[in-house]
């Protein structure tokens, strides 16, 4: 039975400090996690894959997303470095190498907004530690369409920017710390 029966996907963007919010995050989830995990953390063109770090602290599968890739229940999806990633009718991944947002190539943004097209209220998002406004806006066209979103309280981020805009630009619908969102998201409790 899914215990999340409102949800098709969770969504979540990170930036300065998101590696190790990341890594709890991983940790707290579930192997029988029933719906698709986007992430997208701010790092380098040049940085490798984070796959593998964040693989050996998670029970589901957790690979870099590739394009065209099926979205599937209980497998954790990471943007690759230097491209942004999307959710395309299907639903599935698409990579683009569009222009920096927020002076980051993947931008939380993108994914935000693009998963909302397709999924409209079914979505969870979440916004983690960051240092600049990414996510903000794409927290707001979640929000609006019907979704709910969750943001790291400011005050216990390593990088509070981030998700300060996205409270001062859409609110939120909890504002928990990062081993209460991961306690969250493993037990499927929300709505």
């Amino acid at each position: 039975m899914n215990r999340w029966p409102d949800v098709d996907a969770v969504l979540v963007g990170a930036s300065a400090g998101g590696v190790d919010a990341l890594l709890k995050l991983c940790a707290a989830l579930p192997a029988d996690f029933p719906v698709p995990l986007l992430l997208v953390l701010h790092r380098p063109a040049s940085g490798g894959s984070l796959a593998p770090l964040l693989a050996s602290r998670c029970a589901l599968p957790l690979s870099d997303a590739w394009d065209k890739q099926p979205l599937r229940a209980g497998e954790v999806l990471l943007a690759p470095a230097d491209y942004h990633m999307l959710v395309a009718p299907g639903p599935c991944i698409a990579l683009s190498r569009d222009a920096p947002l927020n002076w980051s190539r993947p931008a939380i943004d993108p994914l935000f907004e693009s998963a909302t097209d397709v999924f409209g209220a079914r979505l969870l998002g979440v916004i983690l530690t960051g240092a600049n406004t990414d996510g903000a806006l794409g927290a707001r066209a979640l929000r609006q369409a019907g979704g709910e979103l969750w943001v790291q309280n400011p005050k216990q981020a390593i990088v509070p920017t981030m998700p300060q805009a996205a409270l001062d630009l859409a609110g939120a619908d909890l504002a928990p710390g990062i081993e209460e969102i991961g306690h969250l998201l493993g037990n499927g409790k929300w709505r």
